[in-house]
């Protein structure tokens, strides 16, 4: 089970673990789509962390690949997020501080669909989001993708 530990500079407790989560709209844009984890049962963005020999925009396309069935493109940068202060203990007790993309991913194909990683999947609106059991550190990431800045954050 995956959990959230914060404190001041907590992350040298760690090892950096770069990856990515992709915000991905509905075709009305007024929903943003949603994963079930496995491994605690949290909602999440899909995405996830980075193979070596791997670009950031090819593990935002794999990872939605496997977590989803979907095939995407990704269209936009939303953020990039290094905070110090919180890291994510895995059940192994392997630790992470995580260096993180988010980028808007249009799909372009496949079927959307579970996987070993996932238990169920959906479309929210934000207020739908607000009131789900939702990984924290994807919430700001929901946040800046709803801003609609040109600019990516910095965060």
């Amino acid at each position: 089970m995956a959990k959230i530990i914060r404190g001041d500079r907590i992350g040298k407790l760690a090892v950096i673990r770069t990856g990515c989560s992709a915000i991905i709209f509905d075709d009305t844009r007024e929903r943003i789509l949603l994963t079930r984890r496995t491994d605690n049962g949290r909602w999440c963005l899909p995405g996830g962390g980075t193979d070596p020999g791997e670009s950031l925009e090819e593990t935002c396309i794999r990872e939605v690949r496997e977590e989803t069935g979907l095939h995407v493109r990704v269209s936009k940068l939303i953020g990039v997020y290094s905070s110090p202060h919180f890291i994510v203990e895995y059940a192994d007790g392997n630790r992470n501080q995580l260096v993180s993309v988010s980028f808007e991913a249009e799909v372009i194909g496949g079927e959307l669909g579970l996987s070993d990683e996932t238990t169920e999947f959906g479309y929210f609106t934000p207020d739908e989001i607000e009131t789900m059991d939702l990984m924290e550190h994807h919430r700001d990431r929901i946040r800046d993708a709803l801003a609609g800045q040109d600019k990516p954050f910095i965060r």
